[in-house]
This record gives structure tokens, sequence and C-alpha cells, in this order.
């Protein structure tokens, strides 16, 4: 999260809380996924360069499509698993 005044905060801020909001369900309760959100936010909260807290948002929404495309999978194959007899 960048700094207090950086005008990239709020979209980190709204980042952070999107991903925390969709990592309480993750589907493998041994990864520890809010762990690693809160270790890598606090890592990179001294960030002021617009170029690399660009980068680090936009890796981040790569990571939310890839966690809610989980999701689908896993909601899918348990739909396929209820109704579908192999």
């Amino acid at each position: 999260m960048p700094p207090l005044g950086h005008p990239l905060r709020p979209a980190a801020i709204n980042l952070y809380k999107r991903l925390h909001r969709i990592g309480r369900e993750y589907p493998d309760p041994n990864y520890n996924f809010l762990g690693k959100l809160r270790g890598v936010s606090a890592k990179y909260a001294h960030e002021k360069d617009e170029k690399e807290v660009r980068k680090w948002l936009d890796l981040g929404e790569h990571v939310y499509k890839e966690t809610e495309t989980l999701y689908s999978l896993k909601k899918y194959r348990t739909m396929r698993r209820r109704y579908i007899e192999d």
C-alpha cells in the first residue's frame, strides 16, 4: 500500500479489500492466502515510485482474476459431481 497522499493509495486499498474478501474462502485451507496477502502488503507498503506501484497493482489484479477462476472451476467440478454420473 503506498504511503499517505499517494495518488494510487485508494486503488491499492480497494484491491487489498477485494483480495481479502475473496481469500477468506480459498479452496485449499493449507495455503494461507490471507497470511501471504498481509505479508506482501506489508513488504511493499513503503513503495513510492508510481511505476512500481502500478506494476504491483497489475499483479494483484491478475491474482484476483486467477483466484476467481479457481473458485469457478471448483464450483463447476462440484456441480458436475453432484448431477452427472460417470
